[in-house]
């Protein structure tokens, strides 16, 4: 299990390398300053969806994620080393 900290600096890192900087940055001013339900969120997204098209959907998710952590495993091998 991951530390505070650690799941901080990792959802920072997400954010960065999927938004950039600048859109990251908003969107955690965004997370702060509104209040914000994320399961309620997250409910509201596949209501109209079977169980069959959310399995396929999060299957699908799963694939393309471990895909590019394939890829980004090739390109930086040892992402925590700055050496």
């Amino acid at each position: 299990m991951m530390t505070d900290t650690e799941i901080r600096l990792k959802g920072v890192q997400v954010l960065t390398e999927y938004l950039g900087d600048v859109e990251a940055e908003r969107f955690i001013a965004l997370i702060q300053r509104e209040p914000f339900d994320y399961t309620k969120w997250r409910r509201g997204m596949d209501e109209d969806l079977s169980i069959e098209e959310i399995s396929k959907k999060a299957m699908a998710l799963r694939m393309k994620n471990t895909e590019q952590s394939h890829v980004r495993a090739k390109i930086n091998p040892k992402p925590w080393d700055s050496t």
